[in-house]
């Protein structure tokens, strides 16, 4: 199932907050040893993680997080504009159809097949998100060995500029357009894996 949080109403389950963040942490902090904060020694959870932010969460029949992704309006301060302008040669989009991927996370605890089937049903629901709420592009940092993949889905992608070190790794930004060829495209590409999804209103982020 995939969970869209993209309002500040109660009605999502702490546990599916709890999860997300858990899962974020172990990736982000624990497997890639990224100096991000982490509340109460568990979750993974930074400024960005606002009002403003939407997620999708793909979870299991018990609400377990398989996978999930945060989406930023780049209308306010987003990750590449606030932290990362110089890895784009001009200057960063922005505007109220653009918004940027990050935290695209996979759960550890899936096995090789298992991961690649997620990881295209979360691409197939990014850009099934995209068409449905008139996004017309995501942007988005990432690691060259990730940038690599994302640009290989077959969906029209480009990088911003040049990519550059940054705490020993290597990062590059990128502009992914969406239109209504994108499903056909990742199909091609043999990412597309739409699954069912329900809409549900958000708490704030900031408790876990």
């Amino acid at each position: 199932m995939v969970l869209l949080v993209d309002s500040t109403a109660g009605g999502v389950p702490d546990a599916v907050y709890r999860s997300m963040f858990a899962a974020r942490k172990s990736v982000f902090v624990d497997l890639l040893k990224w100096d991000l904060p982490v509340l109460d020694g568990r979750y993974e959870i930074d400024q960005f993680d606002d009002p403003h932010a939407r997620y999708l969460i793909i979870t299991d029949m018990d609400r377990s997080h398989l996978a999930s992704a945060r989406l930023l309006p780049t209308t306010r301060p987003h990750i590449l504009d606030t932290l990362f302008q110089s890895l784009c040669d001009e200057e960063v989009p922005r505007g109220p159809r653009i918004w940027e991927i990050t935290r695209f996370c996979l759960g550890r605890q899936l096995r090789s097949a298992e991961r690649r089937q997620v990881r295209n049903q979360l691409v197939s629901a990014l850009a099934v998100h995209a068409l449905e709420t008139g996004i017309e592009t995501y942007t988005g940092v990432a690691e060259m060995a990730w940038l690599q993949q994302i640009l290989s889905f077959g969906w029209q992608c480009r990088a911003l500029g040049e990519p550059l070190p940054c705490q020993g790794a290597l990062l590059g930004a990128l502009e992914i357009t969406i239109t209504p060829q994108t499903p056909a495209e990742l199909a091609a590409g043999g990412v597309w894996s739409p699954i069912p999804s329900q809409e549900m209103p958000a708490r704030r982020a900031a408790n876990g």
